[in-house]
């Protein structure tokens, strides 16, 4: 499970492309889809509501972001991309299969972490960061691993070495 959420948020960064961190600059075109996220959303309401609704899960998608650029392992990974895109992009990706009726706007994982060279230890950070950003905001663990299992799958297309 922990597999999956550093596949999403690397996925993000590789989304985001090169670009300041105040404005979103262009990336490569691509067909913008929902089956881009890697998996069907989560249609039962009270994943949603213990997730504390779309309002609860930017905050999630913001924190994780934030504790992700302050770990010196991670850090360095996210800088060169825009953070204005990651964070919506992450914060969209996390609503659509919550089941915040959110559209995901980003690129499919694998071509999105194509080139990156994420390690499973990355991953294994960023979920950990996940987890700490969902316990922040009062998931509970259950919840939490419901999210993880949905993520989990898609390692294969974000983790390279």
């Amino acid at each position: 499970m922990r597999k999956a959420l550093l596949a999403c948020v690397l996925l993000l960064a590789c989304v985001s492309g090169n670009a300041s961190a105040q404005e979103e600059e262009p990336v490569a075109p691509y067909e913008q889809s929902d089956a881009n996220a890697g998996a069907r959303p989560i249609t039962d309401p009270q994943v949603l509501a213990a997730f504390h609704g779309r309002e609860g899960i930017e905050r999630i998608a913001n924190r994780t972001i934030d504790l992700a650029l302050a770990d010196p392992q991670l850090g360095p990974i996210f800088q060169p991309f825009d953070m204005v895109r990651l964070r919506r992009t992450l914060n969209e990706h996390f609503c659509y299969l919550l089941g915040g009726g959110c559209t995901y706007t980003g690129r499919d994982m694998r071509s999105s972490h194509a080139g990156m060279g994420a390690q499973t230890r990355d991953f294994n950070l960023l979920v950990r960061h996940l987890r700490t950003a969902m316990s922040e905001e009062g998931v509970s663990f259950q919840m939490q691993n419901r999210f993880l299992a949905l993520l989990a799958p898609m390692h294969p297309d974000v983790v390279q070495r």
